[in-house]
């Protein structure tokens, strides 16, 4: 007598096998936490340290450019305070946005453009009007943007700021360089050009200001929803 079990047959159904368990994902890199060294109430940080940095040279370009006019050392001055307008903001961003410098850094931004133009007008190398009118314009906006942020409402960054802002660093730039600043002509274009554009952005902040306070008002939570939008500086 065999005691060995018997051979299933052939076609006989075979035993359904547990269900295989997918593995579990890995964490997504796509979208890493990115921690910040310093919180939206810190003061004490390095792009505030750039910034104001900018604001205590400020008045040496303007000293320089009334005492010797233009020259290469002025323009390597300039050089270095308009790229440090880009690494403050850098520094910002790998350490944590605050709110003391989203204040601090457009307004070094103003001072040092306006303090530059107007110590250019005194020196006659750029007209009195459209230094004017660039200096209306920012004071205006700086105002508008102080008085809208109070009502909740944040006004988004537009590229076109960022190009009204590189024009006005090179109008500058261009009045400082020695071979091109006898050229009158050549430096009334590009200011007036730089001018132009400072305009233009204000008036589209305008719009944007209006739709964004329309957007505030027909937004659930209102006042709550409109201060968790991201503005420019």
């Amino acid at each position: 007598m065999n005691d060995s079990q018997p051979l299933a047959p052939a076609d006989a159904p075979r035993p359904a096998s547990a269900p295989r368990q997918a593995p579990a994902p890995a964490p997504s890199a796509a979208h890493p936490t990115r921690s910040t060294t310093f919180g939206p109430s810190a003061v004490l940080t390095p792009a505030n340290g750039i910034t104001a940095l900018r604001l205590v040279v400020t008045p040496l370009l303007v000293a320089l450019i009334v005492w010797h006019g233009p020259s290469w050392w002025t323009l390597a001055l300039w050089a270095v305070l308009s790229t440090t307008d880009g690494i403050d903001g850098w520094v910002a961003r790998r350490q944590g946005a605050t709110r003391s410098g989203a204040f601090l850094d457009p307004l070094a931004d103003k001072v040092v453009v306006l303090g530059a133009l107007v110590a250019l007008a005194d020196e006659h190398l750029v007209p009195w009007v459209a230094v004017g009118v660039i200096a209306v314009r920012e004071i205006a906006m700086s105002a508008y943007r102080i008085v809208v942020g109070r009502h909740g409402v944040s006004i988004p960054a537009r590229r076109s700021a960022k190009v009204k802002t590189l024009l006005q660093d090179v109008a500058i730039g261009l009045c400082l360089i020695p071979p091109v600043a006898t050229h009158r002509d050549v430096l009334a274009v590009a200011i007036w050009v730089a001018a132009t554009l400072t305009v233009t952005t204000g008036v589209q902040y305008l719009v944007d200001g209006r739709r964004a306070g329309a957007a505030r008002r027909a937004a659930p939570g209102g006042l709550t929803a409109a201060r968790d939008g991201r503005g420019p500086s």
